[in-house]
């Protein structure tokens, strides 16, 4: 017979919580600056993207869900900014727009490695399996309505309010399906990988180069016609 003062309850809170330093240990290796989020949390009914950078990530397997982070221009300036010099690259030759195709798909990157620890953790400390697309990143002027009700039969959201080093703000906001973890029986998590690590295996690959202008957009077009927008 169980003993439910031994059961530990791993919930939705608990999921966010595990994202949320997901957020500020890969942002905070990357850019070398401090990166912490809010002691309070908002329940939302409705994700969005909003301006003026909006990024992406669903995520299926033992639960399914939607991550999205919407950073401000400056924010997503001051990030990519930091992320570039820490890697050694010269100031001048960094991007001078939150529009660039460069800043698009570094913040791309910085979000797949986010994800990518998350799901890491839930592997070791959930003993479950997620699957994640890859970060769509977006360019915007207005509010976008996102939405995974369809694939979720309880849903839950969130919103968590970051703070960049120079106090720029972001916010990430989780669409969950409502669940509980709870724990059977003892056993050990396998050990997280070295966050400076992943960066610096990040910085010995090469940045795709930034497509055309013309066909980012024409990317962006086609990926909001996907979604029905």
């Amino acid at each position: 017979m169980s003993n439910e003062k031994n059961s530990v309850v791993f919930g939705t809170e608990d999921l966010l919580v595990s994202l949320c330093n997901s957020v500020t240990k890969v942002l905070t290796a990357a850019t070398g600056s401090n990166i912490h989020y809010s002691g309070m949390v908002q329940r939302i009914t409705k994700t969005c993207l909003k301006p003026d950078i909006g990024c992406f990530v669903l995520f299926d397997g033992g639960f399914s869900g939607l991550v999205i982070i919407n950073f401000s221009a400056q924010s997503a300036m001051e990030l990519y900014e930091s992320y570039m010099l820490n890697m050694g690259m010269p100031l001048e030759h960094l991007a001078s727009s939150h529009t660039s195709d460069d800043v698009n798909n570094v913040m791309g990157e910085l979000m797949n490695q986010i994800v990518g620890d998350f799901t890491g953790k839930v592997g070791r400390e959930l003993q479950t399996h997620i699957t994640q697309n890859q970060p769509k990143m977006l360019v915007l002027n207005k509010q976008v309505m996102l939405s995974v009700d369809t694939n979720l039969d309880n849903p839950e959201g969130r919103r968590v309010t970051f703070f960049t080093g120079r106090n720029n703000i972001f916010y990430l906001e989780l669409a969950v399906d409502r669940t509980e973890f709870i724990k059977l029986y003892d056993f050990e998590s396998q050990e997280a990988p070295n966050p400076d690590d992943l960066i610096d295996q990040a910085s010995k690959e090469p940045i795709a180069a930034p497509a055309p202008q013309q066909n980012q957009s024409n990317a962006n077009d086609d990926l909001l016609d996907s979604l029905g927008m």
